[in-house]
């Protein structure tokens, strides 16, 4: 159900105090079909309230909800799901505490087996990046594009490319087989 959704832009906020007017106009503009909360403060109050007023905007706009990192935030504010990194819990306790219609993606990096560990343990999509040079993660391992066209062919649930992804080579990313593109500092750069 909600591959289909795992498309286009997959928008991620940028670290920052939260600019509710700017997200919004990002999500109309470009069609957002998904968004996640992406914030590395320690004030647990911050990130509830601001994960809160994301959640009410994504439901206004029909976009999917993920949380960056923290399970159990995703499961207070009633988050579509959540994005794990390799540290951040596992895909089996992500599914129990969420239940299985929450979203579970994974970060792959550059690493094929890892995403097929992923799949085989529920996760509903992986990620791979950075594909090209990354200005939020400039020490990023790179992903070359020749990998998501070998994951394509693969795994069968959607691939999301990230890292240093703009209007300009996107392209790219999409004909090597990913999914959805996220982007950060392309969509929110100019404005923060």
């Amino acid at each position: 159900m909600f591959n289909k959704k795992i498309s286009n832009i997959y928008a991620i906020t940028p670290d920052a105090s939260l600019n509710l007017a700017l997200i919004k106009q990002v999500i109309t503009k470009h069609q957002i079909s998904i968004l996640q909360y992406r914030r590395k403060t320690f004030d647990n109050n911050i990130k509830l309230k601001e994960s809160r007023a994301l959640r009410l905007l994504c439901l206004t706009h029909h976009t999917l909800f993920i949380i960056n990192d923290d399970i159990n935030l995703a499961e207070k504010i009633h988050a579509d799901g959540v994005h794990l990194g390799k540290d951040d819990g596992s895909i089996q306790q992500a599914r129990q505490q969420l239940g299985d219609a929450a979203i579970i993606g994974m970060s792959c990096y550059n690493d094929v087996d890892l995403a097929l560990q992923a799949q085989n343990q529920g996760a509903n999509y992986v990620a791979f990046g950075a594909l090209f040079n990354s200005n939020t993660k400039p020490s990023a391992p790179h992903c070359p594009l020749s990998l998501i066209t070998k994951a394509k062919q693969i795994l069968h649930i959607p691939i999301v490319g990230i890292g240093g992804i703009d209007f300009h080579n996107q392209q790219q990313a999409f004909d090597a087989g990913c999914n959805a593109i996220a982007m950060i500092n392309t969509l929110f750069k100019n404005h923060c």
